[in-house]
């Protein structure tokens, strides 16, 4: 059985990239600046509590559970309240998080699977977090973005799946999502109608709990090496594990 979807959406962070790496870096850059800037607020909120406080903002304010942004800049407003240091400095050193953490380092099949899949077909790009396409320099292989912050709500709710299709003008089934996520990706994706697809770097099991996703590859190379080898077709949903 052949299919090919017209169109995909594609999860960014931990799929193209490993995101901890990103920040961590980011948030020793925002530690830097503080020192720099803020030194009050750096003294009393070193990276670790730094971290303890934006967890703590994210638990006290889960209507802003789709917006890390906001959750992250509503952390160092409170941050530099609480240690005396200038408050109107929070966009700063926003700025200074926010530029490292779209220094991302893609996994070594990524960025060439992303030419070949965007050459295919359109891609949608479809995250939770805060990634910066035109920063990291690869706008141009998708038409669009759709993340949680704007959409106001975050995976695996359907209705952020739906937008992506909407952005592309095609119907759920007509779409392709692929993701890392069992839960967040393949899960939400399905609900809302999608073909799935989990990209499954880890080797990890299937949760057991979870419908299986119609595609499965070890690295985003082995979704484009599939798109290639099969013509335009619409049939019913495929049942496939592939590695």
């Amino acid at each position: 059985m052949n299919f090919l979807p017209r169109a995909l959406s594609l999860d960014l962070d931990d799929t193209l990239w490993p995101i901890w790496p990103a920040i961590e870096r980011a948030e020793q850059a925002l530690d830097d600046f503080l020192r720099r800037h803020c030194p009050m607020t750096a003294a009393r909120f070193p990276i670790r509590k730094m971290r303890e406080l934006r967890a703590r903002v994210a638990s006290e304010h889960p209507h802003l559970a789709h917006d890390f942004t906001r959750q992250r800049l509503l952390s160092l407003e409170i941050a530099l309240g609480e240690a005396g240091d200038d408050v109107g400095m929070a966009e700063a050193a926003l700025e200074a998080f926010y530029e490292v953490r779209n220094r991302v380092d893609f996994y070594p099949d990524a960025l060439e699977a992303l030419q070949r899949l965007s050459a295919r077909a359109p891609l949608v790009a479809l995250t939770n977090g805060n990634a910066d396409l035109g920063r990291i320099g690869i706008h141009e292989h998708f038409r669009g973005y759709v993340s949680a912050r704007e959409t106001g709500v975050a995976k695996p709710e359907p209705r952020i799946f739906l937008t992506a299709c909407e952005h592309l003008g095609l119907a759920p089934q007509e779409v392709l999502h692929a993701g890392d996520d069992p839960h967040l990706d393949v899960a939400g994706a399905r609900r809302a109608g999608m073909r799935t697809c989990w990209i499954n770097r880890r080797n990890l099991p299937w949760p057991r709990e979870l419908p299986r996703p119609d595609l499965e590859f070890a690295t985003l190379a082995g979704l484009a090496d599939w798109l290639e080898r099969h013509p335009l077709s619409l049939d019913p949903p495929l049942s496939l594990e592939i590695r």
